[in-house]
């Protein structure tokens, strides 16, 4: 058993899970029956899985997602509805987010576009990337607001800029200002080809010009997603509707 000085000295360097997982083997004659190398390797195990399981609980809390409890394993695959399972697939292995690939979900209003986008966010948690989430008004407003403080909207791009994936819900719902869309041109040029963004839109990609106003800011921000970004069209059910009668 431990003394109270070596629990004192474990929890100073920030493993106190050592503690509880010693406190498990000990209630575990077989466990205690193995030589010291396999307690202290199931020790490690569990010990990392213990810290594992917490940072990614911080990230997803810290991510805000719209639908906390959405996961990959829910997505329904129905026949009316145009979701490839090995795009999707490869998409959850996050390896776009290595790849500083961006996503984006298009489709009817209620096709499941925020469930996709904050399932594959929840993902890149569960990869230990650093997530947010945010719908694009709110983005606009919380800008406007801190525009008008020394330094402001600095910080708010330097915030946006940071996450590693980042997820735009609503995306070019709202009628943009030209002061909006020169903040998107440069929230974008500082997320280009080093973050991941994962757009979720009523728009498809012939819209999105006009959306932004036109003129060459709007055709700069197209031009930064045309040619890294996986598109996937969520269609037109009605997934609350459905989810409903089902």
């Amino acid at each position: 058993m431990l003394n109270d000085e070596t629990r004192r000295k474990l929890r100073l360097m920030n493993v106190g899970e050592f503690i509880d997982e010693l406190e498990i083997q000990q209630q575990d004659p077989q466990t205690l029956s193995l030589p010291f190398d396999d307690r202290f390797q199931l020790l490690t195990d569990g010990v990392y899985q213990r810290k594992y399981n917490d940072k990614v609980h911080r990230l997803i809390k810290t991510a805000k997602l719209r639908l906390p409890k959405s996961d990959i394993h829910d997505i329904l695959y129905i026949d009316k509805r145009p979701l490839n399972r090995g795009i999707i697939a490869d998409l959850a292995s996050c390896r776009f987010v290595d790849e500083s690939r961006s996503v984006v979900f298009q489709g009817y209003p209620s096709s499941g576009k925020t469930f996709l986008g904050c399932a594959m966010a929840k993902e890149a948690c569960r990869q230990l990337h650093k997530t947010r989430y945010i719908r694009l008004p709110d983005l606009l407003e919380e800008y406007a607001e801190k525009s008008v403080l020394p330094g402001g909207k600095n910080k708010v791009l330097n915030k946006y800029a940071a996450f590693k994936v980042l997820v735009l819900d609503e995306w070019l719902m709202p009628e943009l200002s030209k002061a909006d869309v020169e903040f998107i041109l440069e929230l974008t040029e500082r997320r280009f080809d080093s973050t991941s963004t994962i757009f979720c839109t009523l728009y498809k990609r012939e819209d999105w010009v006009k959306r932004l106003r036109g003129g060459t800011y709007a055709e700069s921000i197209v031009e930064r997603f045309a040619h890294n970004t996986t598109w996937i069209e969520t269609g037109d059910v009605n997934m609350r509707q459905y989810l409903s009668h089902a």
